[in-house]
């Protein structure tokens, strides 16, 4: 394949890593690259992240830049018009002038998720957020209601440490005390508090970071048995439930389709638990399905679609490679 071959670019610019795919006109991918965050909430090198991980995809690809027919970049953060400001600056590489579609995140999950057909995706890791399309095609955010799912990895360990503090435990809870001081590399609860006392860490983006990193800690502890890291979790899953209760009364059919997206929510206890929550809802029936493409390549398929490509099964097929 030669650089004159005609592509798009699909991105999937998340709060810890920025996912870029090169894939031409055929539907073949020809590269893919991971760098550090897009957002420039989480990290303050998000511009450099972005076009340093576009640049090395196209070169990767072999694709000229002038040979890019469209590009969509799903950004997280991305959620007023002042933000555009900032998001537009991720996708400004010279030359590529092509045609940009830069929407939020959830956007491109929810375009992988179920091949841009209706649909809820919950998404909770870095960020939280409930995004939907309906049978109408109109986009739907739980934020649109003044609800916001306290299920992003640094709030569950956020509760995890207060829990601890607060001496709100139990014995199911020892082991995952243990790995909670492990983590901050102390031995006691007295320094774990002296810690909080300082403020954990003295720079916002690095803390949250910081403490983000701790979430598994907190799932798997749940799927092990702690009391404490349960309660927690079943805090955040029943947010999300109401989230999703919010959305999927927005559509019409009796039932609506729902893919859980990030690592707090893919992991085993906070799937399973939702999806045995949403089963209880005695108003509309949820089916809890796999994202039938990873973000990233949500991002390809709605760049190919709005470059006037054609989408057919292998097409697909080659997209779902990309995880």
């Amino acid at each position: 394949m030669s650089s004159q071959c005609k592509a798009v670019i699909g991105i999937d610019g998340g709060g810890s890593h920025t996912r870029v795919v090169v894939v031409d006109t055929e539907g073949n991918v020809r590269s893919y690259v991971e760098r550090g965050a897009s957002s420039i909430k989480k990290d303050l090198n998000a511009v450099t992240n972005a076009q340093q991980a576009i640049e090395e995809a196209l070169f990767q690809a072999s694709i000229d830049v002038k040979n890019v027919k469209g590009l969509t970049a799903g950004i997280a953060g991305l959620d007023s018009e002042e933000d555009y400001k900032w998001a537009n600056e991720l996708t400004r590489i010279e030359g590529l002038e092509c045609s940009k579609w830069i929407v939020n995140d959830a956007v491109v999950a929810q375009s992988g998720a179920f091949l841009m057909k209706p649909g809820i995706v919950a998404i909770s890791g870095t960020g939280s957020i409930i995004f939907a399309i309906n049978e109408m095609g109109k986009s739907i955010r739980n934020y649109d209601f003044h609800h916001y799912a306290y299920s992003a990895a640094r709030f569950l360990s956020y509760e995890a440490i207060f829990g601890v503090l607060s001496e709100n435990t139990n014995k199911s809870d020892q082991l995952f005390i243990e790995n909670v001081l492990s983590y901050w590399d102390l031995r006691t609860i007295d320094q774990l508090r002296s810690l909080g006392m300082r403020g954990f860490l003295a720079d916002r983006r690095e803390r949250d970071k910081y403490v983000g990193k701790m979430g598994p800690l907190v799932t798997e502890a749940a799927e092990g048995g702690s009391d404490l890291a349960r309660r927690i979790c079943d805090r955040a899953i029943e947010q999300l439930a109401v989230g999703i209760g919010i959305l999927g009364s927005c559509f019409s059919s009796s039932s609506v389709s729902v893919a859980c997206i990030g690592s707090v929510l893919t992991s085993p206890y906070m799937k399973k638990t939702l999806t045995e929550v949403l089963q209880k809802n005695n108003g509309k029936t949820y089916k809890v399905q796999e994202p039938i493409l990873s973000s990233v390549s949500g991002a390809a398929l709605m760049a190919l679609v709005n470059s006037g490509v054609s989408i057919d099964q292998d097409m697909i097929a080659h997209l779902q490679t990309i995880k």
